[in-house]
């Protein structure tokens, strides 16, 4: 088994020392519309602050949209959304989205290519993509290098974040989500357009984060069975805006429910804490 990592925290309390709030997202009976089509459609769900979620389905199964949702970035047309024990109609997303680490293909096509890797990381605690006139601390340069070599990126702290490989971008994003030392951590997929050695690479990460007691509450979004880290707890699959399953991660990868989840027979293997899947042959008369 991977060792867990103990995370450096921005506030100096000891890994363990605080509590985590017991519900991190809290859906109910959420419904999202754009335009004509409904993109949600009234899905409950609860994410505590111990557990590590997958999110699978199918391109346009709703997704994305589900993170933007439980991130507050959308609101959605019928329901209601909590976030850090803090219901989104009441509360000051300016003082609350701090608290919520993000990495996305959308948040790194936005990062200039010409930024130092460090300042990448550093630029989070003020929600900014580029290094401008604000001061940080010598705590605070300390916690970008130790994200960094918690990671295994130490070496690549002065280069550009444009020279990096996108296994290295992908770590550095994950370094750069974990800045504020943030309740809640999600990722829209993490392992998207990497090769087989750097999806790996990342998921050996993500599982020793799965492991580590101190990391905050996880939520992963994917379309492939194969990108589940190990050590994740709960899944919930996504068809056309709409639950098919949620719960404890073994009892929904499940043949049945993957297959209903994409509209196609599969058969789903587990093997340790990692799962595949493939079509099932279906037999000709």
């Amino acid at each position: 088994m991977t060792a867990a990592v103990d995370l450096p925290r921005a506030d100096g309390v000891a890994p363990g020392d605080a509590l985590r709030p017991a519900d991190a997202v809290r859906l109910d009976a959420v419904t999202v519309r754009r335009g004509g089509a409904t993109l949600l459609r009234d899905v409950s769900w609860t994410v505590r602050g111990d557990e590590r979620w997958v999110v699978l389905g199918a391109n346009g199964a709703g997704k994305t949209t589900l993170l933007q949702v439980a991130a507050g970035s959308i609101r959605p047309a019928a329901g209601s959304v909590e976030l850090l024990g803090e219901s989104l109609d009441d509360t000051d997303l300016d003082d609350l989205l701090p608290r919520v680490g993000w990495a996305s293909a959308a948040l790194a096509d936005r990062l200039p290519a010409d930024e130092r890797v460090l300042d990448v990381v550093l630029t989070a605690s003020y929600a900014s993509v580029r290094r401008g006139i604000e001061r940080y601390d010598d705590v605070d340069d300390a916690r970008a290098r130790d994200l960094l070599a918690q990671l295994g990126c130490r070496a690549l702290a002065e280069r550009a974040f444009g020279t990096l490989s996108e296994g290295e971008r992908k770590r550095v994003q994950l370094a750069r989500a974990l800045m504020t030392d943030p309740e809640i951590l999600l990722l829209d997929e993490p392992a998207a357009g990497l090769d087989l050695g750097a999806r790996e690479a990342l998921l050996r990460t993500l599982t020793r984060l799965a492991e580590d007691q101190t990391a905050p509450a996880l939520v992963l979004v994917s379309h492939h069975v194969e990108e589940v880290p190990a050590g994740f707890t709960h899944a919930m699959l996504l068809r056309e805006g709409q639950v098919v399953a949620a719960g404890p991660i073994r009892e929904v990868m499940r043949s049945s429910l993957v297959s209903a989840c994409f509209g196609l027979p599969l058969l789903v293997f587990r093997r340790g804490d990692r799962y595949n899947a493939r079509a099932a042959l279906l037999r000709l008369p």
